[in-house]
């Protein structure tokens, strides 16, 4: 009976890479990068050794690419170069593709979770003036060692809207950058962006949003939607990470602990990014 459990839970556990490397494999994520620069233990299904080369191979290719273009991978630890394509890629792309935010800009923030605390970092690196917003006081507090002003942290329990019109009088809000995508991120965004000014749309808990169209069209504003990132990205994203412009917050964990961190993303346990390893 030990020995069909066992043999269960390797078939379970190979179906998951092999969902992860089909899903994940184009993105450079942890597991490949684990995969490519650390040996793998012996496997007894060859359903998960076909996942592992499905990772190495779309690694390798990734990674052949990014050093071709750029020579700052020796000063990106393995880990922050496995999140790089998601949690940092994502966000420049939105920030200097999409977006086009510039340093005279004023931006508005939701969201400090994974992708949303790069962003931060990300504006910082331009000098745009930020005003931050979250649910949790934890990240607000790190935005606060980060540079941001105290002045520009919304309160937990404080409407943004009611912030905005109390402490932004003579301060228009140029650019909101959504990264939740809830009904009222949504809401708010349209109501304390300015006349002109753009919506930045990443985030999406929330599968359907509304537009206010008798107030955004006589606001004439802008809705931009933006969704992951561009391999040209990837040079200027490895370089920001070398260089300390960006700090990407992410968690190496033993290949080991796979099934328990997925469950912990399912609970919303994990904060960030994990990257899994072999130890």
């Amino acid at each position: 009976m030990a020995d069909i459990d066992r043999r269960s839970r390797a078939t379970k556990d190979a179906d998951v890479l092999c969902n992860l490397a089909q899903v994940l494999g184009r993105r450079l994520c942890g597991l490949e990068i684990s995969l490519l620069y650390m040996p793998f233990p012996a496997v007894e299904t060859k359903l998960a050794q076909s996942a592992i080369e499905i990772c190495r191979k779309f690694a390798r290719e990734a990674i052949t690419r990014v050093l071709a273009k750029t020579g700052s991978t020796h000063r990106v630890l393995p880990a922050q170069a496995a999140v790089a394509t998601d949690a940092v890629a994502t966000a420049y792309h939105a920030i200097f593709r999409r977006g086009e935010i510039k340093k005279h800009e004023t931006v508005f923030l939701f969201g400090l979770g994974g992708l949303g605390m790069n962003a931060l970092q990300l504006l910082l690196y331009i000098g745009a003036e930020i005003v931050v917003s979250d649910t949790k006081q934890a990240c607000l507090d790190r935005a606060l060692s980060l540079g941001v002003p105290s002045s520009h942290i919304v309160p937990l329990g404080t409407a943004p809207q009611e912030f905005v019109l109390d402490n932004f009088k003579d301060i228009k809000i140029d650019v909101v950058l959504d990264f939740v995508g809830k009904h009222q991120t949504f809401q708010d965004a349209q109501n304390i962006v300015r006349r002109g000014g753009r919506l930045l749309c990443i985030g999406s808990l929330d599968n359907q949003n509304m537009i206010e169209m008798k107030l955004a069209t006589r606001k004439r504003l802008s809705f931009i939607f933006s969704y992951g990132s561009q391999a040209q990205d990837l040079p200027n994203v490895l370089e920001l990470i070398a260089t300390k412009k960006v700090e990407p917050r992410v968690q190496s964990r033993p290949l080991k602990d796979l099934q328990a961190v997925l469950a912990e993303l399912e609970t919303g346990e994990v904060e960030a990014r994990v990257v899994l390893t072999h130890s």
